[in-house]
């Protein structure tokens, strides 16, 4: 998996590390049980510091995407289907991602983009995980 990281954008380096993991355990370029590289491997590859490569594996960890051993290292987990309708975990994650939906949506009209440019947009993106 070839990750897509800005060294001079915006948007923190661990951010866009998990940002990208995520994006390849969706499109299943990563796979439940394999492993990911260690903090050190991957901070060598990428150029940065390991705490930038350990805060995004935290963050990853905390969310459930990933698993960490102190013999295997960071693995990923098998992803369970999504929470039944109505229970509280799938109605903060409905929450979450209404409010970031939200937010994408005001930047696109204010910049300028067609609702159905957006739409399409999403479309194409949600397409691309294979779903």
């Amino acid at each position: 998996m070839v990750l897509k990281i800005d060294m001079s954008g915006e948007i923190p380096i661990y951010i866009q590390l998990r940002n990208e993991i995520v994006k390849g355990i969706g499109r299943g370029e990563l796979a439940a049980g394999e492993n990911l590289p260690t903090v050190r491997q991957l901070a060598s590859e990428l150029g940065v510091n390991t705490m930038t490569v350990s805060k995004a594996y935290q963050f990853l960890k905390s969310e459930g995407f990933i698993e960490t051993d102190r013999r295997k290292g960071a693995v990923v987990r098998k992803i369970p289907d999504m929470e039944p309708a109505g229970s509280a975990a799938a109605e903060r994650y409905r929450d979450r991602l209404g409010d970031e939906l939200e937010l994408l949506s005001a930047e696109a009209k204010l910049r300028g983009l067609k609702r159905e440019d957006f739409l399409r947009l999403c479309e194409d993106a949600f397409a691309e995980m294979g779903v």
